[in-house]
């Protein structure tokens, strides 16, 4: 997991592609233990039907290798596919560990399980398309690898706010908070995974914008926010080929910034064209744009921006959704939180107190002030 992790923003990075190479190949050798490992890629190869590893002795290497002059087969001791549905795109293939010791079971599925994040790279810099394009191809094909799902996309979500945007874990931390408050309202299991997915990708469209607009330090003019704003249709475009488990992702995408009385963008839509989902994640989304800081502002407190968002509800939030992220916010003032809603940078940072006084003034507005009497 931590290859993983130092994997994903390096496989992302604009550089050529033998930087990445070497730093995959990194990867490989802490999570393998091994002393030596080499990147091949080529579509024909005997390592087309196998399904994993192959430890290498004796009596396999006329199987897998040829002695060419350059290099000896003797000196690999595991080889891996390198596969990107069904089709082998290449080969990780491994020498001696420290001690010549041999690759057990645990080194193996570790090195399974990188390679099929290094089979995606070496296919994506094999492609010839625009960027948007080779995003979305890289979402269709991880959407095949089974288990892999919320690893991948939280790679994804690091890649997108590393190279486009200021704040560091914007996406992740969307997604955490609108699978957060579709717990608090009672959201199926499945359905929290798909709001935590979109979380994730809400802002893939941002590839597509000039990174220098997310640091200027003053207000974007009519053109910039309109390429800013464009954001919200590219991202539409790349995921919507994508074959999701969660039909909801490219309406996510697309309107995470509609609000309810039709002032959002990009479609300027109202509360009853938005779907639940739509409304949490632009819920979570602003949440966190307000609690983090921006170039041209420092973050608002958490306490001023719930007082800030229970102001605009019901006109620009679902009174729902902003109940339940209230529930979530006392759930940690009180830590009562199995998992913890908040970063540490924001914990018990508002006082159950305060929760409550912005709950009770969310209800008295929904309900105009009347009392119901049971």
């Amino acid at each position: 997991m931590e290859a993983l992790s130092d994997l994903g923003p390096q496989m992302t990075a604009e550089r050529e592609f033998p930087q990445s190479a070497r730093a995959m190949l990194s990867a490989v050798l802490q999570a393998g233990g091994a002393r030596e490992a080499v990147l091949f890629t080529y579509s024909d190869h005997a390592l087309q039907s196998a399904r994993g590893p192959v430890i290498l002795n004796a009596g396999v290497y006329d199987v897998y290798l040829s002695s060419n002059g350059n290099v000896a087969p003797e000196l690999f001791k595991c080889i891996a596919p390198l596969k990107i549905a069904g089709k082998l795109v290449g080969m990780v293939a491994l020498g001696r560990r420290d001690g010549d010791a041999i690759y057990d079971i645990d080194e193996l599925e570790a090195l399974d399980l990188l390679c099929h994040y290094i089979a995606l790279a070496v296919h994506n810099h094999a492609l010839t398309q625009t960027l948007a394009q080779r995003v979305s191809e890289n979402l269709r094909l991880l959407g095949s690898l089974h288990g892999f799902y919320d690893t991948a996309l939280e790679a994804f979500a690091t890649a997108i706010d590393i190279k486009h945007v200021d704040i560091h874990g914007h996406s992740l931390r969307v997604g955490r908070y609108a699978s957060g408050i579709g717990e608090a309202m009672g959201v199926e299991p499945g359905d929290i995974a798909a709001l935590r997915s979109a979380g994730y990708l809400h802002d893939i469209g941002k590839v597509a914008v000039d990174k220098h607009l997310f640091g200027k330090p003053t207000a974007l003019d009519a053109e910039e926010f309109r390429e800013m704003a464009d954001h919200t249709v590219v991202g539409h475009q790349i995921v919507s080929g994508v074959q999701f488990p969660w039909p909801r992702i490219p309406e996510i995408v697309r309107s995470h910034h509609e609000r309810g009385d039709g002032s959002g963008y990009p479609d300027g839509l109202v509360m009853e064209d938005l779907a639940m989902p739509v409304r949490i994640v632009a819920l979570a989304d602003t949440f966190d744009a307000m609690t983090s800081p921006r170039p041209y502002r420092e973050p608002i407190s958490v306490g001023g921006t719930l007082s800030e968002i229970v102001r605009m509800t019901p006109e620009k939030f679902d009174p729902n959704a902003v109940h339940a992220l209230l529930v979530q916010v006392r759930r940690d003032a009180v830590g009562s939180n199995r998992t913890p809603f908040f970063e540490d940078r924001m914990a018990a940072s508002i006082s159950p107190v305060d929760v409550d006084h912005l709950a009770a003034s969310l209800q008295h507005k929904i309900t105009h002030g009347r009392l119901y009497l049971t």
